[in-house]
């Protein structure tokens, strides 16, 4: 097998504030519709925490579990006071959020260029692909690898080492492709290269002496460079 992309799912390819329109409709009942954007980066900063916080405790648990966790924390924190079917059609949402708009375009001209992709995430095998077969890019994934085969989340390196394992490339073989820092640092400790998706100009890459072997604004300008 040629080079391959591992593509992290949640925030690379699929927007995670895919919810803020229905959290504005939600919380507008109860006057704080003007919070949902906050809720919404409160939700997945929390979310990401959890699953580092369950990491280093060794007390793995599937990814929607931090998912929902991090949902009731948030609603408390802000005293949204979401109703428990609030929350249920919240978590509802999160199994069919939508793609960034140039993702099915970007994963196209890398698959007629004969890149071989891959799906790499923190979230279960099932929760991913249904993901990726409601976005439509299903078909542009050789394969999904879920982080539930090791019991441990990203960035630690029995993860990026199951990658490697899984896809029976050398390290310099494999390119992560993710919009997370964290990810990227670990990718490349790891040994692997790694592409950062910085989809805002204002996000600032961690100050850790390891750098992204590229940086790009989006998956086009990804698909242009390697594609």
């Amino acid at each position: 097998m040629a080079m391959v992309l591992a593509f992290d799912v949640y925030g690379t390819l699929i927007d995670t504030h895919g919810v803020v329109a229905e959290l504005e409709e939600r919380l507008s009942s109860g006057g704080k519709g003007e919070v949902a954007q906050e809720f919404s980066r409160r939700w997945r900063d929390k979310q990401l925490e959890y699953s580092f916080r369950r990491g280093l405790m060794g007390a793995w648990a599937d990814f929607s579990e931090c998912t929902e966790a991090a949902l009731e924390f948030t609603d408390r924190a802000l005293q949204t006071g979401l109703s428990e079917a609030d929350k249920d059609h919240l978590m509802g949402l999160y199994a069919c959020l939508p793609a960034f708009a140039e993702v099915p375009q970007a994963l196209e001209q890398l698959r007629r260029a004969g890149v071989t992709c891959v799906a790499f995430s923190n979230g279960g095998f099932a929760a991913v692909d249904g993901l990726l077969v409601q976005a439509g890019i299903r078909h542009c994934f050789h394969d999904i690898i879920s982080v539930e085969e090791v019991k441990r989340f990203k960035p630690d390196p029995a993860v990026y080492a199951l990658l490697r394992m899984r896809l029976e490339v050398a390290p310099g073989d494999c390119w992560l492709v993710s919009s997370n820092p964290f990810d990227v640092i670990g990718a490349r400790h790891a040994g692997l290269h790694a592409v950062w998706v910085r989809r805002s100009l204002d996000a600032p890459f961690d100050p850790w002496g390891i750098e992204p072997d590229l940086t790009v604004a989006d998956l086009v300008e990804l698909a242009e460079r390697l594609g």
